[in-house]
């Protein structure tokens, strides 16, 4: 792992005035000026005073109150900081996470490629694994933060010019923009155009509830077949005792939901980060207002959940959890996929989003592809046009063709 523990100043230090309490000068691993002011490299998320998080992130679904969750619940192989970004008058414009991670350039690609590469590994290990510093979250999407769209371009032009110098601290050889929604891209073009390679990261989904109930949905959105599949899934569970029940807080059942998380994850092709037992009890409690663990039981016995969060008519179905003792014979996917939109209807919610992957499923659900973008380039500048061709071989959707098939694909 990268080693940043000593501090480090870039330029001519300044005191520390308006921006807020002068202690942050002294706990910043790295003070960086750029021509749009100053950035300060800082290590933990209780060294940033708690109003420069609200005022950067509270308009967001996963908010200020989400980043010390994911900071302190998902250790594994990850170091988290934090840039605290001010303008030359010293006024704090944004903070951007970042996390510094010894990152598997294969992460994305086929099994058969895979185990080329691994005879590769076998006398070089280190093979395609290098230090990247990540801008964003590590459990969801990237943001730049900021409600107005002028704090956004400034953030994001902030971050090109500086991105360099903290990489440089960190010991990282590449640097990647993790998962930034497309609605950034032009904001986010002075990357694009500026030595680092955009390419499609796997996309999120989202289809708006504008239906009166789930049988209008079905009788006009979707296909006599697949119409005519579901309702064979359903039938096959209508006499079983399967009880749903919503939670704001499922800490005290965590025991029976942390293995079926387990078992989804470690069936997925694609695994970066692991959630852990106390992400999901503090989810619960520090987020009870947003989040909701929808768990089925039968018979009192937990076979599936999901953890959603609810935010301006939106549910974001985030992760979910299957016993795959029962899972298959009984459909489970598709009847927690059908409880949870009757549920958001009732709620008068107006969008359905969830995160990548179950790409099947969900085109003959007829949702849409909700882009998200990676910006990656390398620190060696000499080498950086070759990597940026490299890239195009290892982009994750290159090696996910169902997904061309979503009738948004070209917004990719």
């Amino acid at each position: 792992m990268a080693n940043i523990s000593t501090p480090i100043a870039y330029g001519d230090e300044a005191p520390f005035t308006e921006a807020g309490p002068h202690e942050l000068a002294e706990i910043a691993h790295a003070v960086f000026r750029s021509r749009f002011g100053r950035v300060r490299l800082l290590a933990r998320t209780d060294h940033i005073p708690e109003k420069f998080w609200t005022e950067s992130f509270s308009h967001l679904c996963l908010d200020h109150r989400y980043y010390p969750i994911v900071e302190e619940g998902l250790t594994q192989n990850f170091t988290y900081r934090y840039l605290l970004m001010e303008d030359r008058e010293g006024r704090v414009r944004g903070i951007q996470p970042i996390f510094i991670v010894h990152q598997d350039l294969l992460a994305g690609v086929p099994e058969s490629v895979r185990r080329v590469i691994d005879q590769v590994r076998r006398f070089v290990p280190s093979f395609l694994k290098l230090n990247t510093l990540m801008v964003g979250c590590s459990a969801g999407e990237g943001d730049l933060g900021g409600a107005a769209s002028h704090d956004q371009r400034w953030i994001a032009e902030a971050l090109h010019e500086v991105l360099p110098l903290v990489s440089k601290a960190c010991n990282a050889s590449i640097i990647v923009l993790k998962d930034f929604p497309s609605r950034y891209r032009t904001h986010l073009s002075v990357f694009s155009t500026n030595g680092y390679r955009r390419m499609p990261s796997l996309p999120a989904i989202r289809l708006e509830l504008d239906f009166a109930d789930f049988e209008d949905y079905m009788a006009t959105r979707l296909s006599k077949k697949t119409r005519k599949n579901l309702r064979q899934k359903f039938k096959k569970t209508a006499d079983l005792p399967i009880r749903m029940e919503v939670l704001n807080d499922a800490s005290e059942i965590i025991d029976e939901l942390y293995p079926l998380y387990l078992a989804v994850h470690e069936r997925s092709q694609f695994r970066f980060e692991k959630l852990t037992r106390a992400y999901f009890c503090e989810i619960g409690r520090r987020m009870g207002d947003r989040a909701r663990f929808f768990v089925w039981r039968l018979e009192g016995k937990v076979i599936a959940f999901s953890l959603c969060f609810v935010h301006a008519g939106v549910i974001h179905d985030c992760c979910l959890g299957l016993d795959y003792g029962v899972a298959l014979d009984y459909h489970l996917y598709f009847t927690s996929w059908r409880d949870i939109v009757v549920w958001s209807l009732r709620q008068d919610l107006k969008h359905y989003y969830s995160g990548p992957l179950n790409y099947e499923p969900k085109l003959h659900f007829r949702c849409e592809l909700a882009p998200l973008d990676l910006y990656v380039t390398h620190t060696n500048r000499w080498f950086n046009p070759l990597f940026r061709r490299i890239l195009s071989f290892l982009e994750p959707v290159r090696h996910q063709p169902i997904i061309r098939r979503f009738r948004n694909a070209h917004e990719l």
